[in-house]
């Protein structure tokens, strides 16, 4: 059973004090009214009866008295059906009219609520709105501004975690640009002894996962923010395009591209689907295995990236642990090459552009990831 609203409540509330006034002041009415209505009747009778009564008129007096009764009943019951009747419609105008006001009042915290919701469903992109609440300052316009306030707060401090990750990237970039020089110069491969050189390859080695790191660190910022600047992209192509671009050895990758259209970076949604695909290759190396990609067009209107790869055996409930960076799962996963961002990109990616991504363990080994994007309106499509 479903709580009652606040503005139900409030109804309810001045509704019960307006019957609780009218059936009050009914009261109070009635009594004062049948105390009228029985002063005059003592008043008349004294009038209508002197002191010394002729024979007969005893019967006569009895008569009148019983008419001025009959008279004064059928007076209050007349007033208390015809207060009764107004005070019903009096109560039902006032519910009404409280339903209306309470409405009216609570408004302001409907907005307040609205937006909550829009950054909740989009937190990464959300936090730079604001209520901005006009109108007197009472206590719903303390609670908004207040809450501005804290999102204020929240965006300053993500933008500059996202600012301090880009920075710190640029930064770690140029020594491992300058190291991998260095080692590339100082080894000659003709001078050079079996031993340097194995050592000059690990060391290589360990710089190209640094730097692989340090690009996945500088993407994760850029993608954590709303893309602006849209275009058309039609993810069959890009489906297509990192299929055969994407080194996959042993692994047998198949593709289904359907029509996708959609709007946004391209270059961050080729990276989304890059990364996918990569992910699936990885975990089937070195004994070999499939990965499927598709794409296509849903019946809701939503367009589709899904890939799924065969692979280790996936508990479910450690699938939200593989979006959170730097998280792997297993010997297997631990082992493997990458900089563990691969996943938490597609994750940016897809909330930058307004989609959803979901993971989803299949039977026998291996994950089956989809990502949903809108579609792109009509305007934006390009025909050739």
């Amino acid at each position: 059973m479903r709580h009652m609203t606040i503005r139900a409540r409030l109804t309810l509330v001045y509704g019960g004090l307006v019957l609780l006034a009218g059936l009050l002041l009914l009261g109070i009415t009635y009594l004062l009214v049948h105390q009228r209505l029985a002063s005059d009747v003592v008043f008349m009778e004294g009038e209508a009866h002197p002191p010394m009564l002729a024979p007969g008129q005893g019967a006569s007096s009895m008569y009148v008295k019983q008419i001025q009764g009959d008279v004064t009943n059928s007076a209050l019951k007349a007033f208390l059906t015809q207060g009764g009747l107004a005070l019903t419609v009096i109560l039902a105008a006032a519910l009404a009219f409280s339903w209306l006001v309470a409405g009216r009042l609570l408004q302001p915290l409907h907005r307040v609520t609205e937006t909550a919701l829009r950054i909740a469903n989009a937190p990464d992109r959300g936090l730079h709105e604001r209520i901005a609440l006009d109108g007197p300052h009472d206590e719903v316009k303390e609670l908004a501004d207040t809450f501005d306030l804290m999102l204020a707060r929240l965006d300053h401090s993500f933008d500059g975690q996202r600012k301090f990750i880009a920075n710190a990237s640029h930064e770690l970039r140029t020594p491992l640009t300058l190291n991998r020089t260095l080692l590339e110069v100082a080894v000659d491969p003709a001078t050079a002894s079996p031993e340097l050189r194995q050592l000059s390859q690990t060391l290589l080695a360990v710089n190209a996962r640094h730097e692989r790191l340090i690009d996945g660190l500088l993407l994760l910022a850029r993608s954590e923010r709303t893309v602006t600047d849209r275009s058309f992209v039609d993810l069959a192509d890009v489906v297509s395009h990192v299929a055969t671009v994407l080194p996959h050895d042993s692994v047998d990758v198949t593709v289904d591209a359907g029509e996708a259209p959609t709007t946004g970076n391209a270059v961050l949604l080729e990276r989304l689907v890059y990364n996918l695909v990569e992910n699936g290759v990885r975990h089937n190396l070195p004994a070999g295995g499939w990965v499927r990609a598709a794409s296509g067009t849903r019946p809701d209107g939503t367009v589709f990236v899904s890939v799924a790869n065969s692979g280790p055996v996936v508990p479910r409930y450690e699938i939200p642990n593989l979006f959170e960076p730097f998280r792997r799962l297993g010997v297997e996963r631990a082992a493997a090459p990458g900089a563990g961002l691969g996943l938490s990109i597609v994750r940016a990616v897809t909330g930058a552009h307004g989609g959803t991504v979901h993971a989803e363990p299949r039977n026998g080994g291996g994950l089956v990831v989809t990502v949903l994007l809108p579609t792109a309106p009509q305007d934006d499509r390009i025909v050739e």
